[in-house]
């Protein structure tokens, strides 16, 4: 997930746990042995056995010395004798934050196993755990790593987290995993491919071209729910910021029935962007060179798509952030609607709880979900794999990891930048394997990484059309997590089924 204010709301308390110690971030002296089993999935027609493995893969620098050890869990399909088929692909996936590990993707998204959602429903703590009919799994072997300092990995006892918890030195420490992995297990003829939610598109963007580098050959990497250029995102006052946000704010004054009547959801979007890119954009270019006039016709235009009043778009002069518009569409209600997904909503905070960072992290959309992933996850390493894990598992760490990032990148032809655009780290990895493909996934309600962005960061790099042939772009009606809405998840299935299956 992208909830880098999560961090700020929900800070963790340091402690002790079996032989990890807490020093601003986990550390090993030692770990868990790895377990295994072999299990069988099914969607009623289709029958896969495969082995699930927990384990920890050293992370080593090129001087042999231990950085770390990453934690994965890996499903790979198995004939009747438990081997494993070298020809089926094997994928990388893991989520964001940064500070986030990887079990929502696993199982809320793409594992064999998923938690079932209730459409934009809180999901009770016993909500059933089943075969996912859509598991990546049909189209290849798929390995969840956590990023160090999350869910069970682990910094070795002397490594610099100021190293590891930055742009360049996550990606590393990935690049040294999946070798680890791939070394280990035999598997370097396999076709490979990378999954990445959220912050983890910025780590694929940047290790497509840093295994290019390494001798290492993608045939595809999946960005779902990507952002690319972090400042035009992530910075209220930028007007890319708010021009992304726009379609998004349209999407959700509509699916609350603040606007929008009548038209289909995809033709509103596009409505939206439109007027984002053709009036609202010169508009805020201008500033107050505008003038009263205009200014009033745009806030006019403006209100008619995203549900708020007009004098309370004049009085931010149509700079409107996500906490303003999440706080204010639904006041009437007295409810906020989400951040990754902002079809959910929950009780507005109390009057004295007004702290904005608290409130900007409060979102119903993850209190929703992550608890009962969480569950399942601690259930099946448990209960099915006998995997001795410590009594906490980091889900997330925004206030070891996320806090402490240090966002700087070295930008292939620009040098060292403060904040990355990674979109041309992804045009520099196409040109360099024009053989690779690329998969961008996105929802209209995901305020987190808006779809506009990273549709007009790639546009930017002036790919050719046989490189832009190389990638496929699927928009959907859901929000950050594409899987906790169910039509969106079989959608989403056959798409990436289809993809995986493309030359």
């Amino acid at each position: 997930m992208a909830d880098e204010e999560k961090g700020a709301a929900r800070p963790q308390a340091s402690e002790q746990t079996k032989g990890y110690a807490v020093v601003g971030a986990e550390r090993a002296s030692s770990v868990p042995e790895p377990a295994s089993a072999r299990l069988t999935w099914t969607d009623g027609e289709r029958v896969i056995d495969y082995e699930a493995r927990a384990a920890h893969l050293e992370v080593r620098g090129d001087d042999g010395a231990l950085i770390g050890r990453m934690f994965s869990l890996s499903y790979v399909a198995v004939d009747g004798e438990g081997r494993p088929d070298a020809a089926r692909p094997v994928t990388f996936a893991y989520n964001g934050g940064p500070g986030s590990s990887s079990v929502p993707i696993n199982f809320g998204g793409i594992g064999p196993r998923r938690v079932t959602t209730d459409g934009v429903r809180h999901v009770r703590a016993d909500a059933p755990v089943v075969d996912n009919p859509h598991t990546l799994l049909v189209d290849s072997d798929v390995v969840f790593l956590d990023a160090l300092g999350t869910g069970w990995s682990v910094l070795a006892e002397d490594a610099d987290p100021k190293k590891l918890f930055c742009t360049d030195g996550d990606a590393d420490a990935f690049a040294r995993a999946i070798c680890a992995w791939l070394t280990d297990n035999g598997r370097w003829s396999s076709p490979l491919y990378l999954y990445g939610e959220s912050y983890g598109t910025v780590r694929n963007a940047v290790l497509m071209r840093l295994l290019g580098e390494r001798g290492v050959q993608l045939t595809g990497v999946v960005m779902l729910s990507a952002v690319f250029n972090i400042a035009g995102l992530l910075n209220p006052g930028d007007d890319f910021y708010y021009l992304g946000m726009t379609p998004t704010y349209a999407a959700t004054a509509q699916f609350f029935g603040k606007a929008g009547a009548g038209v289909d959801e995809d033709e509103w979007f596009d409505r939206a962007t439109a007027f984002a890119e053709d009036e609202l954009a010169p508009a805020l270019l201008l500033g107050d060179r505008l003038g009263e006039q205009r200014e009033r016709e745009v806030a006019e235009r403006m209100a008619s798509f995203i549900g708020l009043p007009v004098e309370h778009i004049l009085a931010r002069h149509l700079r409107i952030d996500l906490l303003d518009f999440r706080t204010h569409l639904l006041a009437s209600e007295r409810r906020v609607c989400g951040r990754l997904d902002t079809r959910f909503s929950a009780d507005e905070p109390s009057p004295m709880q007004s702290y904005d960072m608290w409130v900007a992290g409060e979102d119903a959309a993850d209190d929703a979900l992550e608890g009962a992933w969480v569950r399942a996850f601690r259930r099946f390493c448990a209960d099915e794999l006998g995997y001795q894990g410590p009594a906490r598992y980091l889900s997330n760490n925004y206030d070891k990891v996320n806090a402490g990032w240090d966002w700087g990148h070295e930008e292939p032809g620009l040098g060292r930048v403060a904040t990355p655009n990674v979109a041309l780290d992804v045009a520099v990895a196409l040109r360099r394997n024009p053989t690779c493909k690329l998969a961008i996934i996105g929802g209209r309600y995901d305020a987190a990484t808006t779809w506009w962005n990273v549709a007009h960061d790639m546009s930017c790099q002036f790919l050719s059309p046989e490189l832009k042939g190389r990638v496929s772009w699927y928009r959907y009606g859901c929000g950050h997590m594409a899987y906790v809405d169910e039509p969106t998840l079989e959608a989403m299935g056959r798409d990436v089924h289809e993809f995986y299956e493309k030359r």
